[in-house]
């Protein structure tokens, strides 16, 4: 049986990254994860991961910094990243009046509810899954 997809979680809350891991396991998803920006960027590099999960409000380097940086790597900016936060409004704002980078493909509003992680993973990874 094929695996959905394998995911990569960026977040510097461990409870946060725990739970995440837990429901996209669950779900059938292969799942990788960093609790910082920089072991996020480096993890993404080597694994290459068919969608990113990514917290914006993280210590240095920022998930605004992330972002930037795996929009701008020609390896990685066709990832879908789906954003991960608890200031939605603020940040949707933000990122859809930046021309530098385009907005994520995705969010999820902390705290979430499990049954929109899957609904917005699946939506974003349909097209990986292939085969019986």
């Amino acid at each position: 049986m094929n695996k959905p997809g394998r995911i990569l979680v960026i977040d510097d809350d461990a409870d946060i990254v725990a739970y995440l891991e837990t429901i996209l396991r669950d779900h059938g998803y292969e799942v990788l994860s960093a609790t910082d920006g920089a072991a996020g960027l480096e993890l993404a590099r080597r694994k290459r991961p068919d969608l990113i999960c990514l917290d914006i409000a993280m210590p240095p380097p920022t998930g605004v910094r992330v972002y930037r940086e795996l929009r701008d790597d020609p390896a990685l900016k066709g990832i879908p990243v789906v954003i991960v936060t608890g200031v939605m409004p603020q940040f949707k704002d933000f990122i859809h009046h930046r021309k530098r980078v385009p907005p994520p493909d995705g969010y999820i509003q902390k705290p979430f509810d499990p049954a929109d992680v899957i609904a917005t993973v699946g939506r974003l990874l349909a097209p990986v899954v292939t085969g019986p």
